[in-house]
């Protein structure tokens, strides 16, 4: 028996989620179905965290115990011959016996995009949500700026039969500028050692409240520790999320890097 990571891209508009469900189209259903085909046996794929119906990823991590002897390239090469064409894997290799996909994680970067343009580009409906406003950008990453550190991150979390902890350690937590079609978007970048279902999009809603001035940078701090969900924004649409990298001990933090614009404020 040995154990195989992987690392995958996919693209989630025709996904119900990542895990398998007993309805829907998943990322982990269309990789074991492909793995059965390569190695003729049936495996369980592990995922380093769950991501919802329509968010995507570019760094989603998984691992497969497997006694099948193709080499780690072969694997690679033969699961991208097989998988559909919304779906890759990037790399694959030989872990250790103790690595575990997701309980190995150090941490796992997100990273949100915002198109606040008048007029939306057909080209980006699928990755970016199209928001026409005028952003007070300052405030917004003064708000994200709040949020790193060690907190109780339950005002921006679905918590619906949900027991456990929920505090997180965030070490980024940043608002930039970057370009994407020609076009300047926001980008809201989390690094954090692990996501409560829906905190992401959560704190981008609330974030975006902040960016119009229909919430304070003060009223942000009161909604984040009140540990109330009702107190905060509306929840994110799922396709402007993508899970960018996770990472591992020997990992360093990931340093998103935006670009510049001539206008770096939006605020008229």
């Amino acid at each position: 028996m040995r154990k195989v990571a992987l690392r995958l891209a996919y693209d989630g508009t025709r996904f119900a989620g990542s895990q398998w469900q007993r309805t829907g189209r998943t990322v982990q259903a269309e990789l074991e179905l492909a793995w059965m085909r390569l190695a003729q046996e049936r495996v369980r794929a592990t995922f380093a965290g769950r991501t919802d119906a329509g968010v995507h990823a570019q760094g989603q991590v998984a691992h497969i115990e497997t006694i099948t002897s193709h080499p780690a390239e072969t694997i690679q090469r033969a699961l991208n011959a097989l998988l559909p064409e919304d779906l890759v894997v990037l790399a694959a290799w030989d872990a250790e016996p103790d690595f575990h996909a997701r309980f190995s994680a150090r941490w796992r970067y997100y990273r949100y995009l915002i198109d606040p343009e008048r007029v939306p580009l057909p080209q980006l409906r699928h990755y970016v949500l199209h928001h026409p406003a005028t952003l007070d950008v300052a405030a917004m990453q003064a708000a994200l700026q709040v949020l790193e550190g060690e907190h109780d991150f339950a005002a921006f979390a679905a918590l619906h039969g949900y027991t456990g902890s929920t505090i997180r350690h965030c070490w980024r937590s940043t608002g930039q500028w970057v370009t994407g079609y020609g076009r300047n978007l926001f980008a809201v970048d989390f690094v954090a050692n692990g996501f409560l279902r829906h905190m992401m999009r959560n704190i981008v809603g609330t974030v975006l409240l902040v960016g119009r001035q229909h919430l304070t940078l003060s009223g942000f701090e009161q909604v984040f520790q009140s540990r109330d969900r009702q107190r905060a924004g509306p929840t994110a649409a799922a396709h402007g999320l993508t899970l960018m990298a996770v990472g591992y001990a020997h990992e360093a933090l990931p340093n998103p890097v935006g670009a510049e614009l001539a206008h770096p404020d939006r605020r008229g």
